[in-house]
């Protein structure tokens, strides 16, 4: 684990650096990097890496080709990662392989609705349902969460704004730039207060995505008027 780290019981907050930051979730392995003002480079095997660019441009180069991003954009890539310039995070979650995408920058506020006042948007998917995903969580001003838990860890960055992490050990301020990490089951709940805050939230795991019975290629492929995801005889096997 990295020098530098801020913590609870229930929260760790990671001071920056570039390579390894942290080992996270032992059910669903991932490990934590990070990049700043130095190349980044991770070779591994059967693993997903999932992205974020935090200030300046970085060139992002893997399997795919190389790509420029600003801040505010994000990726996913597969087993080899090599990233200069700028400022970012990245989880590397083992026995996955992601699809290869690039997105953002961020909007200002999520598209969907969360609890208390807050909302978030699905920034990366899973690929089928219990696979990793990548979230932009907005926090309006005047917020006090209803304290809670996650069953898995939730790992991230806060990008812009200002407030602060509330857990039953201290409260832990949040500003642009601090990393974390959330342990699974840990209790905490976030606040702001004049300012809105946006941060970025890897999910080791999902209950939500497509499954080979429930898709949308499936479901609206329709047979005399019943869907095909409802006809076991002609379903792929």
């Amino acid at each position: 684990m990295a020098d530098g780290m801020i913590h609870t019981q229930n929260f760790y907050a990671f001071e920056w650096m570039t390579g390894k930051v942290a080992d996270c979730d032992p059910n669903f392995p991932t490990t934590l990097f990070a990049w700043d003002g130095e190349d980044l480079s991770i070779e591994e095997t059967d693993t997903a890496f999932f992205g974020f660019v935090q200030s300046g441009d970085a060139t992002v180069t893997t399997e795919a080709g190389s790509f420029t991003l600003q801040a505010g954009m994000y990726f996913s890539a597969n087993n080899s990662l090599r990233i200069s310039g700028g400022k970012g995070i990245v989880m590397a979650r083992n026995a996955h392989q992601a699809f290869f995408s690039i997105g953002g920058p961020v909007e200002q506020k999520g598209r969907l609705k969360y609890i208390d006042g807050c909302t978030d948007s699905l920034l990366i998917s899973p690929i089928r349902m219990g696979d990793p995903c990548l979230n932009l969580l907005y926090f309006p001003p005047g917020i006090d969460q209803t304290s809670h838990t996650h069953p898995s860890d939730r790992i991230g960055v806060v990008f812009s704004g200002r407030g602060e992490c509330v857990t039953p050990e201290g409260i832990i301020p949040l500003e642009p730039g601090v990393m974390f990490r959330i342990p699974y089951e840990g209790h905490h709940k976030f606040r702001t207060h004049d300012s809105e805050m946006r941060v970025i939230a890897y999910h080791p795991d999902s209950d939500f995505g497509p499954q080979d019975e429930d898709h949308p290629m499936i479901n609206r492929t329709i047979v005399d008027g019943v869907s095909a995801s409802k006809i076991d005889a002609i379903r792929t096997k």
